[in-house]
């Protein structure tokens, strides 16, 4: 697989399903399976058994992986596509928007 163009921590905006439009946080990559969390995006309800982290257990709300390609690097408050290229011998992302290094 080739490398990953979206990183922990990074700022990313949905561009398909039910939460199109929304930005968030990325939370942790999957990349074995191509899916990234996303802080607020996707959540969904879960029934949970009492435990002693959760003394009451309940419906609890959390988010759920959502796919790579549906979300989009955000770069000085617009989403852009991500590539790779070399300075210095080190390999850098960068926003093809505007040519500026990313990391």
């Amino acid at each position: 697989m080739s490398a990953m163009k979206i990183k922990k921590g990074d700022t990313v905006k949905v561009i398909a399903g039910k939460d199109n439009g929304k930005e968030g946080k990325v939370v942790s990559v999957d990349k074995k399976n191509g899916r990234v969390l996303v802080e607020g995006i996707n959540m969904v309800t879960k029934h949970a058994k009492p435990s002693a982290a959760n003394q009451n257990g309940g419906i609890v709300q959390k988010e759920a992986p959502i796919d790579i390609s549906n979300v989009m690097y955000v770069h000085e408050g617009k989403p852009t596509r991500i590539g790779f290229r070399m300075e210095n011998d080190k390999k850098v992302r960068f926003a093809k928007s505007t040519g500026k290094v990313i990391d």
